[in-house]
C-alpha cells in the first residue's frame, strides 16, 4: 500500500520544510536557489525557471531557431559519461530548490491561476510541478565545466500526487520545494512539496513524486546520471522508499489487466454486478436494467480535441508534459462534476505514464470517463492519443488517473461490456491504493 496523503504531508513538513532538513543551516538565498515560478510556465513572458532550463539545454525562445539549436546539441555528445562510475556522486541537498509563486505579494499573477470560485487552478499547479521536476534533475546532474548540459531530461512518470486538507487561496503566496530522492542508472525519482502561506507560516498542501529519465543530447537514447550519496538516516529512508516505489510499480505493472486475468475476488465482483443488472421480468442474459441510483459507464464519457501549437512546446520542441496534464485534469474534473452533480475536489493523482512524446502540430484527443465510484469518491480515467495532420492513425500517449471527492454521495457506475468491466476493476485498484481516504472539509478548495 502506498502511504496516505496526510502522512506524506506530515513527513514533508518534518524533513523538507525550508528551514529544516536538507537546508538546515543554510541562510544563503543563492544556495537555496529561489526562483519565481510565476515566470516558470508562462509561454510568453521571460521567466526564471523556464529561462534556466533553456539556458541549460541551449534552447531558443524563437520557434524558428529550434532546428539550429538541436543541431548545436549534437556537439555535446563528448560530455556524456560512458558509465555511471565515471560520474561524481551528488548529495540530495545539491539538487534542492525552492520556488515561489507570489500570488499574495504580486496580485497581477492571480488571473492565470484563478478559478471562478476564487480558488487556485490545480491544472496550473501540475504545469509548475513538471517544470520544477526537470530543473531539479538538471541541478543533480550539473557539469560545471560545460556551459550546456549534454543530457535531455524528460518526465517519464507521475507516480503520485497526494493532497493535504489545506485551503488554496489565490491571495496567499505559494512555495514549492523539491530534490532528487532516488537514482538508478538512467532514471531519477524527484520528491516535491507545495506549501501555502497561512498565518505567517507556510503550511503543507501537497506532496508529489515524479520519475524522470535522462537521455542523450539529441534525446535519442538513454544516458547515465550521477549517483546519489546519502548523508543522514532521513535521506536513507527516502532512498529506501524510492526503491520500494520502483518495486511497487513493477508489481503493479505485472498484474495489469492487460496482461493478467482478474483475481477470483474481482471476477466475483464483476459477476455480481452483472447479475444486479439483469431484468427480473425476463429470463435472459441480454435484458439489462440499471439498479436504483446507478449510471452506465458508457454514459459518463466526455471528450475534447486540442491542436498542439508551438506555444505549448517544451525545451526540446515537443509538447510540454505539464500542458498535457492540465488539459487531462480539467477534462477529468469536468467529467466528475457532470457525473456527481456538484463540484468535485481532487484527492490523488497517480500512475501517469508518458508513453510517447507529443509532437508540435499534432491533434490531441482526450477521452475521459468515470470508471469507479464509492460513496463520495469518483475515480476518473483520461485516455490521451495523438494523430498527425498527415497521418490519421491514432497512437496512445498517456493514461491519466484522478481520484475526486464530491460534496455529496454519487451514483454507482456499472459496466455493460467486458472491456468496461476491466476499466472498472482497474479504477477500483487505483482507488484502493489510497490507504487512508481523506475527509472533505470546507477549507479543502483545490479546483480546476
Amino acid at each position: 500500500m502506498r502511504r496516505a496523503a496526510l502522512r506524506l504531508c506530515t513527513l514533508s513538513k518534518g524533513l523538507l520544510a525550508p528551514s529544516r532538513g536538507l537546508t538546515q543551516g543554510s541562510q544563503n538565498p543563492e544556495k537555496q536557489r529561489v526562483f519565481h515560478i510565476h515566470e516558470a510556465c508562462s509561454p510568453i513572458h521571460v521567466n526564471h525557471v523556464r529561462d534556466k532550463l533553456r539556458e541549460i539545454v541551449g534552447a531558443s525562445t524563437n520557434w524558428r531557431d529550434h532546428v539550429k539549436a538541436m543541431e548545436e546539441r549534437k556537439l555535446l555528445h563528448s560530455f556524456l559519461a560512458t558509465s555511471q562510475k565515471g560520474l561524481p556522486p551528488r548529495r540530495m541537498k545539491d539538487s534542492y530548490i525552492e520556488v515561489l509563486l507570489p500570488l499574495g505579494s504580486q496580485p497581477e499573477l492571480r488571473e492565470k491561476y484563478l478559478t471562478v470560485q476564487n480558488t487556485v487552478r490545480f491544472g496550473r499547479i501540475l504545469e509548475d510541478l513538471d517544470s520544477l521536476g526537470v530543473l531539479i534533475c538538471y541541478m543533480h546532474n550539473k557539469i560545471h565545466s560545460a556551459k550546456m548540459s549534454p543530457l535531455s531530461i524528460v518526465t517519464a512518470l507521475v507516480d503520485r500526487i497526494d493532497m493535504c486538507k489545506k485551503c488554496l487561496s489565490p491571495e496567499q503566496d505559494i512555495k514549492f520545494s523539491g530534490h532528487v530522492s532516488w537514482v538508478g542508472k538512467t532514471s531519477m525519482e524527484v520528491k516535491m512539496h507545495m506549501f501555502q502561506l497561512h498565518d505567517n507560516e507556510f503550511s503543507p498542501v501537497l506532496d508529489a513524486t515524479f520519475v524522470m529519465v535522462a537521455r542523450d543530447s539529441e534525446n535519442k537514447g538513454p544516458a547515465f546520471v550521477n549517483p546519489l550519496t546519502l548523508e543522514s538516516p532521513e535521506e536513507e529512508e527516502l532512498f529506501r522508499q524510492g526503491e520500494l516505489n520502483k518495486g511497487t510499480r513493477v508489481a503493479f505493472s505485472s498484474m495489469s489487466l492487460l496482461k493478467m486475468a482478474p483475481t477470483a475476488e474481482e471476477r466475483t465482483t464483476i459477476h455480481e454486478m452483472f447479475l444486479n443488472t439483469l431484468d427480473p421480468k425476463t429470463i435472459s442474459f441480454r435484458s439489462r436494467v440499471l439498479p436504483p441510483n446507478a449510471v452506465w459507464m458508457e454514459n459518463s464519457k466526455l471528450k475534447s480535441l486540442d491542436i498542439c501549437h508551438p506555444q505549448e512546446r517544451n525545451i526540446f520542441n515537443r509538447i510540454f508534459g505539464g500542458f498535457l496534464m492540465r488539459r487531462a485534469y480539467e477534462l477529468g474534473w469536468a467529467t466528475a462534476c457532470n457525473f456527481g452533480g456538484s463540484r468535485p475536489f481532487i484527492v490523488t493523482v497517480d500512475d501517469i505514464m508518458f508513453q510517447k512524446p507529443v509532437e508540435v502540430g499534432s491533434l490531441l484527443f482526450l477521452s475521459s470517463q468515470v470508471c469507479f465510484t464509492q460513496g463520495n469518491y469518483i475515480q476518473v480515467r483520461v485516455h490521451s492519443e495523438v494523430a498527425s495532420l498527415q497521418d490519421k492513425e491514432h497512437m496512445t500517449t498517456n493514461v491519466f488517473h484522478f481520484t475526486f471527492m464530491s460534496e455529496k454521495e454519487v451514483p454507482l457506475v456499472f459496466p455493460r461490456t467486458y472491456g468496461e468491466s476491466m476499466l472498472y476493476l482497474d479504477g477500483q485498484r487505483h482507488f484502493n491504493s489510497i490507504s487512508a481516504p481523506v475527509t472533505l472539509k470546507k477549507d479543502y478548495l483545490i479546483k480546476p
